[in-house]
């Protein structure tokens, strides 16, 4: 049984979805740590197989696109990435 969220709820959860959009894709640096971030990315990997570390990288996206939310980004990143 699923619960039902109060009228109000459900309205402000789906304005706040819509404000929380982004519109266009961030490609400028924007991490307060990139050599943090870039060394627990490598550590994440460390030690795994080939198999094993294509299987997080996968999960990772999935989880990032998940949180990202907004189709319009995810296409931009599609055709950035894709462009090299």
């Amino acid at each position: 049984m699923q619960m039902q969220l109060p009228v109000l709820w459900r309205y402000q959860l789906e304005t706040d979805r819509e404000t929380l959009k982004m519109s266009k894709l961030i490609t400028t640096p924007n991490l307060t740590d990139p050599d943090g971030f870039y060394a627990e990315l490598l550590a994440l990997h460390e030690g795994l197989d080939k198999d094993k570390s294509d299987a997080i990288n996968a999960r990772l996206i999935l989880l990032l696109a998940n949180h990202i939310g907004d189709r319009d980004v995810l296409r931009q990143a599609f055709s950035t990435a894709k462009a090299g």
